[in-house]
Protein backbone atom coordinates (compact mmCIF):
# COMPACT_ATOMS: atom_id res chain seq x y z
CA UNK A 1 0.00 0.00 0.00
CA UNK A 2 1.69 3.20 -1.23
CA UNK A 3 1.10 6.82 -0.27
CA UNK A 4 -1.26 7.46 -3.19
CA UNK A 5 -3.39 4.48 -2.19
CA UNK A 6 -3.76 5.83 1.35
CA UNK A 7 -4.58 9.25 -0.08
CA UNK A 8 -7.30 7.73 -2.28
CA UNK A 9 -8.87 5.95 0.71
CA UNK A 10 -8.75 9.18 2.70
CA UNK A 11 -10.52 11.05 -0.10
CA UNK A 12 -13.18 8.34 -0.30
CA UNK A 13 -13.84 8.50 3.45
CA UNK A 14 -14.00 12.29 3.32
CA UNK A 15 -16.45 12.18 0.42
CA UNK A 16 -18.64 9.66 2.28
CA UNK A 17 -18.63 11.86 5.38
CA UNK A 18 -19.59 14.92 3.32
CA UNK A 19 -22.53 13.02 1.82
CA UNK A 20 -23.66 11.90 5.27
CA UNK A 21 -23.35 15.43 6.67
CA UNK A 22 -25.27 16.79 3.71
CA UNK A 23 -28.07 14.29 4.27
CA UNK A 24 -28.28 15.27 7.94
CA UNK A 25 -28.33 18.99 7.13
CA UNK A 26 -31.13 18.48 4.60
CA UNK A 27 -33.53 17.28 7.33
CA UNK A 28 -35.92 20.17 7.24
CA UNK A 29 -39.35 18.62 7.40
CA UNK A 30 -41.48 16.37 9.56
CA UNK A 31 -41.46 13.83 6.73
CA UNK A 32 -37.71 13.32 7.12
CA UNK A 33 -38.07 12.81 10.87
CA UNK A 34 -40.73 10.14 10.32
CA UNK A 35 -38.51 8.59 7.68
CA UNK A 36 -35.66 8.21 10.17
CA UNK A 37 -37.98 6.88 12.87
CA UNK A 38 -39.41 4.33 10.43
CA UNK A 39 -35.95 3.09 9.51
CA UNK A 40 -34.97 2.93 13.20
CA UNK A 41 -38.07 0.85 14.00
CA UNK A 42 -37.28 -1.55 11.16
CA UNK A 43 -33.68 -1.97 12.35
CA UNK A 44 -34.85 -2.47 15.95
CA UNK A 45 -37.40 -5.10 14.86
CA UNK A 46 -34.72 -6.92 12.86
CA UNK A 47 -32.38 -6.95 15.86
CA UNK A 48 -35.13 -8.32 18.14
CA UNK A 49 -36.02 -10.99 15.58
CA UNK A 50 -32.38 -12.03 15.21
CA UNK A 51 -31.91 -12.32 18.95
CA UNK A 52 -34.78 -14.84 19.08
CA UNK A 53 -33.12 -17.15 16.57
CA UNK A 54 -29.64 -18.22 15.48
CA UNK A 55 -29.51 -15.36 12.95
CA UNK A 56 -27.07 -13.42 15.12
CA UNK A 57 -24.45 -16.10 14.45
CA UNK A 58 -24.95 -15.67 10.72
CA UNK A 59 -24.65 -11.89 11.08
CA UNK A 60 -21.30 -12.39 12.80
CA UNK A 61 -20.16 -14.48 9.85
CA UNK A 62 -21.32 -11.79 7.40
CA UNK A 63 -19.46 -9.15 9.42
CA UNK A 64 -16.30 -11.27 9.26
CA UNK A 65 -16.67 -11.57 5.47
CA UNK A 66 -17.08 -7.77 5.24
CA UNK A 67 -13.89 -7.24 7.27
CA UNK A 68 -12.01 -9.68 5.06
CA UNK A 69 -13.29 -7.89 1.95
CA UNK A 70 -12.04 -4.57 3.34
CA UNK A 71 -8.62 -6.06 4.05
CA UNK A 72 -8.48 -7.56 0.55
CA UNK A 73 -9.25 -4.15 -0.97
CA UNK A 74 -6.69 -2.35 1.19
CA UNK A 75 -3.96 -4.85 0.26
CA UNK A 76 -5.03 -4.85 -3.40
CA UNK A 77 -5.21 -8.66 -3.59
CA UNK A 78 -6.73 -8.89 -7.07
CA UNK A 79 -7.60 -12.59 -7.15
CA UNK A 80 -9.30 -12.50 -3.75
CA UNK A 81 -10.97 -9.20 -4.63
CA UNK A 82 -12.47 -10.78 -7.76
CA UNK A 83 -13.96 -13.66 -5.74
CA UNK A 84 -15.35 -11.39 -3.02
CA UNK A 85 -16.84 -8.94 -5.52
CA UNK A 86 -18.77 -11.73 -7.26
CA UNK A 87 -20.06 -13.07 -3.96
CA UNK A 88 -21.14 -9.64 -2.70
CA UNK A 89 -22.90 -8.85 -5.99
CA UNK A 90 -25.32 -11.70 -5.20
CA UNK A 91 -25.58 -10.79 -1.51
CA UNK A 92 -29.30 -10.00 -1.64
CA UNK A 93 -30.11 -13.43 -3.07
CA UNK A 94 -27.85 -15.10 -0.51
CA UNK A 95 -29.60 -13.26 2.32
CA UNK A 96 -33.03 -14.25 0.99
CA UNK A 97 -31.98 -17.92 0.97
CA UNK A 98 -30.16 -17.94 4.32
CA UNK A 99 -32.86 -15.99 6.16
CA UNK A 100 -35.88 -17.52 4.40
CA UNK A 101 -37.18 -19.04 7.64
CA UNK A 102 -36.74 -15.83 9.61
CA UNK A 103 -38.37 -13.74 6.86
CA UNK A 104 -41.35 -16.08 6.75
CA UNK A 105 -41.70 -16.01 10.54
CA UNK A 106 -41.48 -12.21 10.64
CA UNK A 107 -44.14 -11.81 7.94
CA UNK A 108 -46.42 -14.24 9.77
CA UNK A 109 -46.02 -12.31 13.01
CA UNK A 110 -46.79 -9.06 11.20
CA UNK A 111 -50.01 -10.57 9.92
CA UNK A 112 -50.95 -11.66 13.45
CA UNK A 113 -50.97 -8.17 14.94
CA UNK A 114 -54.23 -6.77 16.24
CA UNK A 115 -53.77 -3.77 13.95
CA UNK A 116 -54.97 -6.04 11.16
CA UNK A 117 -58.15 -7.06 12.95
CA UNK A 118 -60.17 -5.81 9.99
CA UNK A 119 -58.70 -8.73 8.02
CA UNK A 120 -60.31 -11.26 10.34
CA UNK A 121 -62.57 -12.13 7.42
CA UNK A 122 -59.71 -14.31 6.15
CA UNK A 123 -59.29 -16.28 9.38
CA UNK A 124 -61.65 -18.72 11.01
CA UNK A 125 -62.65 -18.12 14.61
CA UNK A 126 -64.31 -20.74 16.71
CA UNK A 127 -67.00 -20.29 19.31
CA UNK A 128 -65.68 -19.69 22.84
CA UNK A 129 -67.97 -22.33 24.32
CA UNK A 130 -66.66 -24.93 21.90
CA UNK A 131 -63.10 -23.88 22.68
CA UNK A 132 -63.77 -24.33 26.40
CA UNK A 133 -65.06 -27.84 25.71
CA UNK A 134 -61.90 -28.64 23.73
CA UNK A 135 -59.70 -27.28 26.53
CA UNK A 136 -61.56 -29.30 29.17
CA UNK A 137 -61.25 -32.51 27.14
CA UNK A 138 -57.54 -31.92 26.54
CA UNK A 139 -56.94 -31.24 30.23
CA UNK A 140 -58.82 -34.36 31.32
CA UNK A 141 -56.87 -36.46 28.84
CA UNK A 142 -53.55 -34.94 29.94
CA UNK A 143 -54.41 -35.59 33.60
CA UNK A 144 -55.03 -39.28 32.87
CA UNK A 145 -51.92 -39.56 30.69
CA UNK A 146 -49.91 -37.88 33.44
CA UNK A 147 -51.07 -40.49 35.95
CA UNK A 148 -50.27 -43.37 33.60
CA UNK A 149 -47.05 -41.69 32.36
CA UNK A 150 -48.17 -41.78 28.76
CA UNK A 151 -46.19 -39.50 26.47
CA UNK A 152 -48.12 -37.07 24.29
CA UNK A 153 -47.67 -33.89 22.25
CA UNK A 154 -50.74 -31.80 21.43
CA UNK A 155 -50.30 -28.71 19.23
CA UNK A 156 -52.95 -25.99 19.02
CA UNK A 157 -52.72 -24.24 15.67
CA UNK A 158 -53.67 -20.58 15.86
CA UNK A 159 -53.02 -18.06 13.09
CA UNK A 160 -49.72 -19.48 11.81
CA UNK A 161 -50.13 -22.31 9.33
CA UNK A 162 -48.44 -25.60 10.27
CA UNK A 163 -48.28 -27.19 6.85
CA UNK A 164 -44.61 -28.05 7.30
CA UNK A 165 -45.43 -30.54 10.09
CA UNK A 166 -48.82 -31.77 8.86
CA UNK A 167 -47.71 -32.41 5.29
CA UNK A 168 -46.33 -35.90 6.06
CA UNK A 169 -48.83 -36.69 8.83
CA UNK A 170 -51.94 -38.85 8.99
CA UNK A 171 -54.97 -36.65 8.16
CA UNK A 172 -57.79 -36.81 10.69
CA UNK A 173 -61.05 -34.94 10.98
CA UNK A 174 -62.30 -35.67 14.46
CA UNK A 175 -63.89 -33.97 17.42
CA UNK A 176 -61.57 -33.37 20.37
CA UNK A 177 -62.77 -35.75 23.04
CA UNK A 178 -60.95 -37.20 26.00
CA UNK A 179 -61.49 -40.74 24.71
CA UNK A 180 -60.17 -39.86 21.26
CA UNK A 181 -56.99 -38.32 22.68
CA UNK A 182 -56.38 -41.29 24.97
CA UNK A 183 -56.85 -43.73 22.10
CA UNK A 184 -54.47 -41.83 19.82
CA UNK A 185 -51.69 -41.66 22.43
CA UNK A 186 -52.21 -45.20 23.72
CA UNK A 187 -48.64 -46.62 23.70
CA UNK A 188 -49.57 -49.54 21.43
CA UNK A 189 -51.62 -47.44 19.01
CA UNK A 190 -50.30 -46.83 15.49
CA UNK A 191 -50.64 -43.04 15.84
CA UNK A 192 -48.94 -42.79 19.22
CA UNK A 193 -45.63 -41.44 17.95
CA UNK A 194 -45.45 -37.81 16.97
CA UNK A 195 -47.79 -34.91 17.63
CA UNK A 196 -51.42 -34.19 16.89
CA UNK A 197 -52.60 -30.82 15.59
CA UNK A 198 -55.85 -29.23 16.75
CA UNK A 199 -57.30 -26.55 14.50
CA UNK A 200 -60.63 -24.75 14.92
CA UNK A 201 -61.66 -27.15 17.66
CA UNK A 202 -60.98 -30.35 15.69
CA UNK A 203 -58.11 -32.82 15.39
CA UNK A 204 -56.86 -32.36 11.84
CA UNK A 205 -53.67 -34.45 11.85
CA UNK A 206 -51.86 -37.09 13.88
CA UNK A 207 -48.41 -38.63 13.87
CA UNK A 208 -46.92 -35.23 12.95
CA UNK A 209 -43.15 -34.92 12.98
CA UNK A 210 -41.68 -31.59 14.07
CA UNK A 211 -38.26 -30.96 12.46
CA UNK A 212 -35.73 -29.95 15.10
CA UNK A 213 -33.76 -27.12 13.53
CA UNK A 214 -32.80 -24.79 16.39
CA UNK A 215 -30.57 -27.13 18.37
CA UNK A 216 -28.58 -24.23 19.85
CA UNK A 217 -31.68 -22.17 20.54
CA UNK A 218 -33.62 -24.90 22.33
CA UNK A 219 -32.23 -26.07 25.64
CA UNK A 220 -30.52 -29.49 25.80
CA UNK A 221 -31.95 -30.37 29.23
CA UNK A 222 -35.17 -31.83 27.83
CA UNK A 223 -35.98 -34.77 25.60
CA UNK A 224 -37.21 -35.03 22.04
CA UNK A 225 -40.92 -34.50 22.72
CA UNK A 226 -40.33 -31.33 24.76
CA UNK A 227 -37.81 -30.05 22.21
CA UNK A 228 -40.39 -30.54 19.47
CA UNK A 229 -42.96 -28.58 21.50
CA UNK A 230 -40.52 -25.71 22.01
CA UNK A 231 -39.51 -25.79 18.34
CA UNK A 232 -43.05 -25.58 16.94
CA UNK A 233 -43.96 -22.79 19.36
CA UNK A 234 -40.78 -20.92 18.43
CA UNK A 235 -41.41 -21.16 14.69
CA UNK A 236 -45.06 -20.14 14.95
CA UNK A 237 -47.69 -18.80 17.35
CA UNK A 238 -48.84 -22.36 18.13
CA UNK A 239 -49.32 -23.59 21.71
CA UNK A 240 -47.98 -27.07 22.50
CA UNK A 241 -48.97 -29.27 25.44
CA UNK A 242 -46.68 -32.14 26.47
CA UNK A 243 -46.93 -35.00 28.92
CA UNK A 244 -43.74 -36.86 29.78
CA UNK A 245 -43.68 -40.64 29.50
CA UNK A 246 -40.90 -40.81 32.11
CA UNK A 247 -42.16 -38.49 34.85
CA UNK A 248 -45.77 -37.76 33.88
CA UNK A 249 -45.08 -34.02 34.09
CA UNK A 250 -47.44 -31.78 32.10
CA UNK A 251 -45.83 -28.86 30.27
CA UNK A 252 -46.90 -26.04 27.95
CA UNK A 253 -44.66 -24.43 25.31
CA UNK A 254 -45.16 -20.90 23.96
CA UNK A 255 -42.73 -18.73 21.95
CA UNK A 256 -40.02 -21.36 22.38
CA UNK A 257 -40.30 -21.30 26.17
CA UNK A 258 -41.52 -24.07 28.42
CA UNK A 259 -43.66 -23.98 31.57
CA UNK A 260 -43.37 -27.31 33.37
CA UNK A 261 -44.88 -29.15 36.33
CA UNK A 262 -48.49 -28.08 35.74
CA UNK A 263 -51.61 -29.58 37.26
CA UNK A 264 -54.66 -30.12 35.08
CA UNK A 265 -56.29 -27.06 36.68
CA UNK A 266 -53.26 -24.88 35.90
CA UNK A 267 -53.15 -26.26 32.37
CA UNK A 268 -56.83 -25.39 31.91
CA UNK A 269 -56.22 -21.86 33.13
CA UNK A 270 -53.21 -21.32 30.86
CA UNK A 271 -54.95 -22.67 27.77
CA UNK A 272 -58.03 -20.56 28.46
CA UNK A 273 -55.84 -17.49 28.83
CA UNK A 274 -53.84 -18.18 25.65
CA UNK A 275 -56.60 -19.48 23.40
CA UNK A 276 -59.58 -17.41 24.58
CA UNK A 277 -58.11 -14.71 26.81
CA UNK A 278 -57.68 -12.18 23.99
CA UNK A 279 -61.44 -12.21 23.50
CA UNK A 280 -62.23 -11.78 27.18
CA UNK A 281 -59.98 -8.98 28.35
CA UNK A 282 -62.49 -7.95 30.97
CA UNK A 283 -61.80 -11.20 32.85
CA UNK A 284 -58.01 -11.01 32.60
CA UNK A 285 -57.51 -9.09 35.84
CA UNK A 286 -58.69 -12.03 37.94
CA UNK A 287 -56.51 -14.60 36.24
CA UNK A 288 -53.22 -15.91 37.50
CA UNK A 289 -50.34 -15.04 35.18
CA UNK A 290 -47.87 -17.79 34.42
CA UNK A 291 -44.25 -17.14 33.52
CA UNK A 292 -42.90 -19.05 30.53
CA UNK A 293 -39.19 -19.66 30.78
CA UNK A 294 -36.45 -21.77 29.28
CA UNK A 295 -36.65 -25.19 30.83
CA UNK A 296 -33.74 -26.36 32.98
CA UNK A 297 -35.29 -29.56 34.21
CA UNK A 298 -34.23 -33.15 33.89
CA UNK A 299 -34.22 -34.97 30.55
CA UNK A 300 -37.71 -36.10 29.65
CA UNK A 301 -39.14 -37.43 26.44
Amino acid sequence: MNFFGLLSISDTLASTWDKFAGAVMSLNSIKDVFDILFVAIIVYALIIQMRKTQSIQIIKGVALVAVLYLVVNLLEMNASKFIFSNVISDLLIIFAIVFSGEIRQALERMGQKRNFAFLSLFSSKGNNEETYDVINNVCRACAQMSESKTGSLIVFQRKSLLGDITRQSVPIDSCVTTEMLLSIFYPKAALHDGAIVIKDGRIVAARCVVPLKNEKEVTEHVGTRHRAAMEVSLRSDAIAVVTSEETGIISVAKDGKLQRGLSDAELREILAELLIGSDNDENESGKKKFSFRKSKGDRTK
